[in-house]
């Protein structure tokens, strides 16, 4: 951390410290520079703005650089003017944490068909889950407000993304359990898209352990998937896609699971030994 600008600023009776520090974090990304800009009264910091060099694109002509000093002279004029107002009007870069309920697994049902072979996989996952003695919730990302991540890098001030949407409960129960267990169908030989918004709003989490304020390691991850075609070649761009998310969020491949072929086999509840293979494997998960 290097601090390139420090001023001491009085405002009527009071004084304040106006700080602006530049934190190197390259490691994450090549060339990535985090500013944080604070006011301070005493040791206590009473207004906070950050921004990264990665949130203004090759054609923007701004930098983080340029933009936090120059907001840092705004801040000081406006202090100066007006402490009171200044003050009263900022608006935290925090987020106040939302309260989820803990579960041990969290099964994501990817297909839009409720009543399809990916709902079946969900099934018997939750029922082999269930029976081992863990709380379980089933997410359908088809049916949550997802917003698409805009690749604004905006999550790497604070751990947390801009928008407010059903992505914050979906985050945070993944950050507690022990198990996550993907249940999709093959869509065009990758993941249907709601399944691509919901993993893709998982940078947030990426920045989150980043910058260390998110676990990492805890949660084990399965893929169930069906395709229906034959050939297990089907699956190659789903266990990219999946295997590359489960490392950027932080959790552990722990098996999977690709039923190849249904088209002919039409209900995959007819294919012998494929229940008892699927819930072998979730209650592998959870005894290690």
């Amino acid at each position: 951390m290097e601090q390139i600008l420090s001023r001491e600023i009085k405002a009527g009776t009071r004084f304040f410290t106006l700080t602006v520090d530049k934190e190197d974090l390259s490691e994450i990304y090549p060339g990535f520079f985090r500013y944080t800009l604070a006011v301070r009264s005493g040791d206590a910091a009473i207004a906070l703005f950050r921004t990264n060099t990665y949130e203004y694109a090759p054609g923007v002509p701004l930098r983080a650089e340029e933009v936090t000093l120059e907001k840092a002279d705004r801040w000081e004029k406006d202090l100066q003017a007006n402490a009171d107002e200044f003050l009263s009007g900022l608006k935290s870069e925090l987020k106040t944490p939302v309260q989820i309920p803990h579960v041990d697994v969290v099964i994501v049902q990817a297909s839009p068909r409720a009543d399809g072979n990916s709902s079946t996989l969900a099934q018997w996952a939750e029922v082999a889950a269930r029976e081992a003695g863990m709380e379980v919730d089933v997410i359908y990302p088809h049916d949550m407000d997802i917003h698409e991540c805009i690749g604004c890098y905006q999550c790497f001030n604070a751990g947390t993304c801009i928008y407010d949407d059903d992505m914050i409960g979906i985050i945070a129960q993944v950050n507690s359990c022990r198990l996550l267990i993907i249940c999709t169908p093959v869509y065009t030989n990758t993941v249907p898209g709601n399944l691509k918004l919901m993993i893709d709003r998982f940078q947030e989490y990426f920045a989150a352990q980043s910058l260390d304020l998110a676990q990492t390691g805890k949660t084990k991850g399965i893929i169930l998937s069906v395709a229906g075609r034959p050939g297990q070649e089907n699956f190659t761009c789903i266990k990219k896609v999946l295997t590359s998310f489960m490392n950027i969020a932080g959790i552990r491949p722990a098996g999977d699971v690709f039923i190849d072929g249904v088209d002919r086999v039409h209900d995959i509840r007819e294919i012998e030994g494929l229940r008892e293979r699927v819930q072998a494997l979730v209650e592998n998960c959870l005894k290690s």
